[in-house]
């Protein structure tokens, strides 16, 4: 059995790999600035910033692998402090490893590196093109992760998850779930023709357990099997729900423009890595895992989103009321959308 530091433990991602690992035997270490309530108590709780050089070197102290997973997400709408976290962050963890003798770093990037692609399915050789802030930074973080490859020291695993689904996954997703449990209309920005591929939270964390695995340095795009349109997708929610919500459909470029002018005035939940790309086909080719690593997934996005949502029925209550959670674990304001759902 081994010793992994999670970083990011309290989050969607990282609490659910410090899960995992505890379930399966191993000494787990949970790396976060806040604890998490259902941290297993067989987990030890490092309370530790990972612009921290000091605070993470001595978190690596003993481990063998180190799953980075703090950042800060779109939803945020953080600014200069993508860089700080998500770049500086995972510089601190190369610097960490390599003084420590860390055997492996499985880094979870994000799809956002790759902006609007021209073209799917997307391969790992695709050219990056981020659009935003956040996927600048994530793509920063990977080249710094890079520039290590080949030069001894731990050998380091760069997962590019697509959207991640699971139950306890809020964020933007509970204002969905909340619309369709009322009854409300949902909206796509378009007709919703676009092929959108999500991600079931076990299926990456199966994933990135495969990766710490292989002795090698690669890159791996990460995704869910069976996806259909986002009109379509949704629609089966809606369907499974029972509540009489229906999707609905908004123009593209008043909708993009209007979101836009929203966020600047911070009166939008939405951050700018939904609104310029959930109307664009945006989906992976996943062969590359499936070949290298022997990994399959096991969800697609109808069975992700109705177990999600059911959940999120059962749990609303306690979910609602959580505190100290991270962005995708808590309930978002709505602002100006609560505009809209009256109107749905």
């Amino acid at each position: 059995m081994g010793t992994y530091l999670v970083t990011g433990g309290s989050g969607f991602l990282g609490g659910a790999l410090v899960r995992r690992l505890c379930a399966e035997g191993h000494a787990v270490r949970s790396l976060d600035i806040f604890d998490s309530p259902d941290r297993p108590e067989e987990a030890r709780f490092v309370k530790c910033d990972v612009r921290d050089l000091e605070g993470v070197e001595k978190a690596c102290e003993g481990a063998d692998t180190i799953f980075h997973n703090a950042a800060l997400v779109p939803l945020t709408k953080a600014g200069g402090a993508f860089r700080e976290v998500n770049v500086i962050g995972t510089e601190n963890v190369l610097k960490a490893a390599l003084s420590d003798r860390i055997r492996k770093i499985v880094h979870a990037s994000s799809s956002a590196i790759y902006g609007v692609p021209d073209k799917c399915p997307i391969t790992e050789d695709a050219p990056p093109s981020p659009i935003e802030a956040y996927g600048r930074s994530k793509l920063e973080g990977e080249e710094i992760l890079k520039s290590h490859f080949g030069k001894g020291g731990p050998t380091i695993s760069i997962i590019r998850p697509r959207t991640i689904v699971g139950t306890g996954r809020l964020g933007i997703f509970q204002i969905l779930f909340s619309w369709i449990s009322a009854g409300k209309n949902i909206y796509t920005i378009g007709r919703g023709g676009n092929m959108l591929q999500f991600l079931h939270i076990s299926d990456l964390v199966d994933s990135m357990l495969l990766a710490a695995d292989r002795n090698e340095n690669e890159t791996y795009n990460i995704g869910a099997s069976g996806f259909s349109t986002l009109h379509e997708d949704l629609s089966s929610l809606c369907e499974h729900a029972g509540t009489g919500a229906k999707v609905k459909h908004l123009p593209v470029w008043p909708s993009i423009a209007a979101l836009r002018t929203l966020d600047i005035l911070r009166i939008c939940p939405l951050a700018p890595w939904h609104y310029l790309t959930y109307h664009k086909p945006f989906y992976f080719d996943v062969s590359k895992a499936r070949n290298m690593l022997g990994w399959e997934p096991r969800y697609g996005n109808v069975e992700m989103f109705s177990e999600a949502y059911d959940y999120f029925i059962a749990n609303r209550r306690e979910e609602n009321s959580a505190e100290n959670r991270s962005a995708h674990r808590k309930s978002p304001a709505e602002k100006i959308l609560r505009l809209l759902k009256w109107f749905s």
